[in-house]
């Protein structure tokens, strides 16, 4: 919506009740206020941001100051974010955004799964959610986001659908 400079499409997207809107480092307050108001979530893509040598930041502390979900994506592709790795993606949402911990497991999780549109099946642990569960072998959450290229997966369960 916003990757390369502000042509509104952010608020442009909220207002056609859009789950989310990408690449939002020109993104301005009223694309910001248009999101929150929609419940659009903000989908951020440090990949991209990292390989296009990008140096405008997105508005990661306007975004929280107003109450946007914020999710967090590879955006893999060829061109613009060759990344695959989403422990990676976390690590840069951390270092290159100054997202914390928090934000980041959100970003991947439950925010992942509103933008969407699918949080009434997955992206949190419940009764009655369909699981793909990975169990990590670490001490603290913080060791998922940061380390770069450690994979603490001890075993990955699959599990469909619960009850």
């Amino acid at each position: 919506a916003e990757q390369l400079s502000n042509q509104h499409g952010a608020a442009l997207a909220a207002r056609h009740g859009a789950l989310s809107a990408d690449h939002l480092e020109y993104l301005d307050e009223p694309g910001i206020a248009a999101m929150r108001d929609a419940g659009t979530v903000a989908m951020l893509l440090p990949g991209a941001f990292y390989f296009l040598r990008e140096t405008k930041l997105p508005p990661v502390a306007a975004l929280r100051a107003a109450g946007v979900p914020i999710a967090l994506a590879t955006d893999c592709n060829p061109g613009t974010s060759p990344l695959t790795s989403l422990l990676l993606t976390m690590n840069m949402g951390a270092v290159l955004f100054g997202l914390t911990t928090d934000e980041c497991l959100l970003g991947v999780t439950r925010h992942a799964a509103q933008a969407l549109g699918l949080s009434d099946s997955i992206g949190t642990i419940e009764a009655g959610k369909r699981c793909d569960l990975a169990i990590w072998d670490i001490e603290r959450p913080s060791d998922l986001v940061g380390r770069m290229g450690l994979n603490p997966l001890h075993q990955r369960i699959w599990m469909g659908q619960t009850t």
